[in-house]
């Protein structure tokens, strides 16, 4: 085994990942260098698929402030949101965004050369900024792949995935990785080391996040033993393209409604008024499931959007990849509705993290959509999300520099015993069909840890992913890249199905059949591998 090390590791290539190693590179200093790690090639990953765009509290949009901004974000998260992490992100982004316009991030302009900003989802005021039209996310993470190429003191592993965090008395050590092109495996030792590993929405059967999305980074913690939070809230997005033709579904943006395309059914009757007032306009939670309501009472299998009363000419401009993959499936948009239907989206649980992306585990930090900051709460206000990665990323390099980067000399004796089990040759080990596994697992995420839960379904599952883990008996080392995706997913579908039990009430994307109203005291669950039973705190 290859040993190196590093003073800074971070783990992950979205544009949380992108930016901090270009701002912890630029301003920290690092003795042994900096490394990023990404399990397939720089700039594949759920941050490319953000279509509709970032939320950017700008000095220049006099319609906008941050009190706007937070009272929307805390009203959307259902009284999880913590104050004062809403009050930092939302105070940061127009420093922020300026930053990215350094690192060459173009958003899109008017003819005035003024940002041009549009309106999502429960937000009170047009503040949501776009690029490349409905392409903010790739467009974002193209110019900051870009910049990290170009900086040499920036190493990149690609087609690599870290297996094991070496953690011994509460401190992050190391991580263990695994090349998943040459089947060897690596020791790298560091002070620092950074999860920007993403989401986990292949989870589900049905899902608008890309193949990768396997909740790595959060079951790398959590077997580590770092605290979990909130791992319950998974947000479903009401309007996923409703056709299969790859391992995920075509994301039909939130920006499209915030245009003025209307839900309906098949002879066009729109049905949001019967749910909410706000209609199209209201919180993600409340569409799915009115839309998820419309399918099961009518037996289909997708209700539709329909965004022919938008101008053709703004469509086509305004949404130009929506408009092309939708022709692709022989569908029109400024003539023909939209079938769509919802998806696991985004997860709002995830590694209890501070505004410095601090976990409880002494070098181990998490930034992005791995972490839980406590800005989403129980419901995610439309495009905060990218913006919560730019800020956090920001924030981790600001505190990186106050600290002196001192890679460990001395690795203990618990540490070794598990670098060993990496090192074993002569463990022979079986082959699984994962494919099969994944399937199975999807399947019992989307049938009973969904949209609409009891305890009937949650019990169900915990059950039949306790069977599943019996058939796949990996406890650390594995053959290859799917099977240890597959044991991560496996660890972090468990843990949502029993925070989702343990949580008695519905609370923005949790929603409890068994318990429909939502509880006086706000309160979140933690969870960590040492208790392994969620404690709900204030």
């Amino acid at each position: 085994m290859k040993y190196s090390k590093y003073s800074t590791i971070i783990i992950g290539s979205g544009i949380a990942g992108l930016y901090s190693a270009l701002k912890i590179q630029q301003q920290v200093n690092l003795p042994d260098g900096l490394l990023l790690i990404t399990k397939s090639k720089l700039g594949e990953s759920n941050s490319r698929y953000a279509q509709g765009g970032m939320v950017a509290v700008m000095k220049d949009n006099k319609s906008d402030s941050t009190a706007s901004h937070i009272s929307d974000t805390i009203k959307a998260g259902a009284g999880l949101s913590e104050f004062n992490t809403v009050k930092f992100i939302s105070e940061n982004s127009d420093a922020v965004v300026k930053d990215l316009l350094k690192f060459g991030v173009q958003f899109d302009r008017d003819e005035n050369n003024n940002l041009c900003y549009t309106k999502e989802a429960a937000h009170s005021v047009r503040r949501i900024l776009h690029s490349g039209g409905d392409a903010t996310g790739r467009m974002i993470e193209q110019a900051l792949c870009k910049k990290v190429h170009e900086n040499s003191n920036i190493e990149i592993y690609e087609q690599t995935s870290a297996v094991e965090l070496l953690v011994s008395n509460g401190q992050c050590k190391g991580v263990v990785v695994f090349d998943n092109e040459t089947g060897e495996y690596e020791t790298i030792y560091s002070s620092a080391i950074i999860l920007a590993t993403g989401g986990i929405g292949q989870l589900y059967k049905y899902t608008t996040n890309p193949v990768g999305a396997t909740g790595d980074g959060i079951a790398l913690a959590y077997r580590a033993g770092a605290v979990m939070q909130d791992m319950e809230f998974v947000q479903f997005h009401p309007t996923a393209l409703a056709i299969d033709t790859d391992e995920n579904r075509f994301l039909i943006s939130e920006a499209v409604r915030g245009e003025g395309a209307k839900l309906c059914d098949a002879d066009g009757v729109e049905f949001m008024s019967k749910y909410d007032e706000r209609k199209e306009l209201a919180p993600r939670d409340i569409v799915t499931r009115a839309n998820f309501n419309e399918m099961q009472k009518n037996n289909t299998n997708n209700v539709y959007l329909n965004a022919t009363c938008i101008d053709s000419k703004k469509l086509s401009l305004r949404f130009p990849n929506i408009s092309k993959k939708c022709l692709e499936n022989g569908i029109d948009i400024s003539k023909d509705f939209i079938p769509v239907a919802p998806a696991a989206h985004y997860f709002m649980g995830g590694v209890k993290t501070n505004l410095e992306g601090q976990t409880s585990i002494n070098g181990l930090y998490a930034i992005g959509e791995v972490a839980s900051t406590g800005l989403h709460g129980g419901n995610r206000l439309a495009s905060n999300s990218l913006l919560e990665c730019v800020v956090c990323a920001y924030s981790v390099a600001n505190y990186l520099k106050t600290i002196e980067l001192k890679t460990p000399k001395q690795i203990d004796e618990e540490i070794k015993s598990r670098i060993d089990e990496y090192n074993n040759e002569d463990l022979i080990l079986e082959e699984f069909d994962v494919s099969e596994l994944k399937s199975q697992l999807q399947n019992i995420m989307w049938d009973y840890v969904g949209i609409l839960r009891d305890e009937r379904k949650l019990t169900a599952a915990l059950e039949k992913i306790d069977i599943l883990q019996t058939k796949f008996a990996r406890n650390s080392k594995c053959l290859n890249i799917q099977e240890y995706e597959f044991k991560n997913m496996l660890s972090v579908a468990k843990l949502i199905a029993y925070c989702a039990l343990s949580r008695k009430e519905s609370r923005g994307a949790h929603y409890r059949e068994d318990f429909p109203q939502t509880n006086d005291e706000c309160i979140h669950s933690i969870i960590t591998k040492e208790e392994g039973v969620p404690e709900f705190v204030k």
